[in-house]
């Protein structure tokens, strides 16, 4: 089981920091569906600039080498302490974002009618909660 979840935690996230990367060099295939709207408006909630989305794709990555290395998946690296850490702290983010911040969201939301937020509620969130959650698993079967 920690196996699949680590390989596909993995690979999910590699994906999703690649989409991060072509957004960022002016794709715009799926963008609509990936930012929160503001209720009744079909005007996004903020504009991700091109440096900030290349530093959620690079974090994205650093946590797929984070998940394989805690893992035990990578055999010239072994989880030292670091390692860990990052994992506590990639852990704790995704269960925070799949949390949300009780407006456009997480499984709290409040602006629940958009296209994003359908999106954040079938898929975002619950993919959020599934990296915590493996990230997690990893930690306690390390010990």
């Amino acid at each position: 089981m920690k196996f699949v979840m680590t390989l596909s935690s993995v690979s999910i996230l590699a994906l999703i920091s690649f989409l991060h990367v072509y957004w960022a060099y002016g794709g715009h295939w799926g963008i609509h569906a990936t930012i929160p709207s503001k209720a009744g408006e079909h005007k996004p909630a903020f504009v991700p600039g091109k440096l900030g989305t290349l530093f959620v794709a690079i974090l994205m990555l650093i946590v797929c080498f984070i998940l394989l290395i805690q893992g035990g998946y990578i055999p010239f690296f072994s989880a030292s302490t670091i390692i860990r850490i990052g994992c506590i702290v990639s852990a704790s983010v995704f269960f925070l974002r799949a949390i949300g911040d009780f407006k456009y969201v997480g499984f709290f939301k409040r602006i629940n009618h958009t296209v994003f937020a359908r999106n954040d509620t079938w898929l975002y969130s619950p993919l959020c909660f599934y990296f915590g959650l493996t990230c997690t698993i990893l930690l306690l079967s390390s010990n």
